[in-house]
């Protein structure tokens, strides 16, 4: 099933978002993970991209051929452009039709310094052209409620956002945020834009100050004031700022489903604790919003 089909079939999408552990640790160490998610019953699993050299050698296909075959739920596996040749991504392409998987989530990726840059590909835009050039794949991409933050101006972005579209994505999910009425004015903007596909909101629970500190020191994410108040009242306890992370996240969640938002893509950080506390407090939503006529 390609994923855009889900959107036909149901008003709100829910998935989760998973990484692939580090090429130094067990791969069976995120087995317990995949285990406990799969009994949430996500409409499906996103896999980021965990390059272990090659395209070929990434253990995100590993995964995501382990999340269709075993437990039955469509994955969603990521490739990168910025560091990667025209001879890999096919490879890549090869190796997911042969083990019956048939979407990507096309991103530019990170630049890394260690890793020489791409002569191929420059932008995401690059990659699906090439991937829908090439293959019968479904393509997903990113989107940023707030712009990319290496983007000249929000406008700017939303034009490579509608070139990334007009190459071939035909389905969207967000960058993180906090604060819901972002996301309401990027949507208005991008349907205004000729952005007609699906759009779903990522949300990310923050359940540690720690995540906190990274997101300001990466930029390009807002915190609003009501945030910033639980994070100074519960920051430093760590059991309290689990609970009023996942509330917050609970919050923003219901708030989206009400506004008729498509979908809900939850970034766990492989936490599947998190995943089921979310999931226990919204799944009797979605299945309500799913059943009406």
């Amino acid at each position: 099933m390609d994923i855009n089909s889900l959107f036909k079939e149901k008003k709100a999408v829910f998935s989760f978002e998973i990484f692939p552990p580090k090429v130094t640790s067990p791969i069976d160490t995120i087995y317990g993970t995949l285990e406990a998610l799969s009994g949430l019953a996500p409409d499906y699993i996103s896999i980021t991209y965990g390059a272990g050299g090659a395209a070929r050698s990434s253990r995100t296909l590993e995964l995501a051929t382990l999340v269709k075959r075993k437990y039955g739920i469509e994955p969603l596996a990521h490739l990168t452009a910025i560091h990667s040749d025209k001879n890999g991504v096919l490879d890549f392409l090869e190796d997911m039709k042969q083990n019956g998987l048939n979407n990507i989530l096309a991103l530019r990726g990170d630049k890394k310094e260690d890793c020489a840059l791409s002569k191929d590909f420059r932008y995401a835009s690059d990659l699906v052209t090439f991937i829908k050039q090439n293959s019968s794949m479904h393509i997903s991409g990113a989107c940023y409620p707030e712009g990319h933050f290496e983007s000249e101006t929000a406008e700017r972005d939303l034009q490579n956002l509608k070139t990334k579209v007009d190459c071939g994505v035909t389905h969207l999910n967000t960058q993180l945020f906090f604060d819901n009425d972002l996301f309401y004015r990027f949507i208005e903007r991008a349907r205004k834009g000729g952005i007609n596909v699906p759009i779903q909101a990522g949300i990310m629970p923050v359940i540690n100050k720690r995540q906190i500190e990274r997101m300001v020191s990466l930029g390009g994410v807002t915190l609003p004031s009501k945030f910033s108040k639980l994070v100074a009242r519960y920051g430093d306890d760590d059991i309290s700022m689990r609970a009023a992370g996942i509330a917050y996240a609970t919050d923003q969640i219901i708030n989206l489903l009400t506004s008729d938002v498509q979908g809900i893509h939850l970034y766990i950080m492989n936490n599947a604790g998190v995943a089921r506390q979310i999931s226990d407090n919204i799944s009797c939503i979605i299945k309500g919003i799913n059943n009406r006529p």
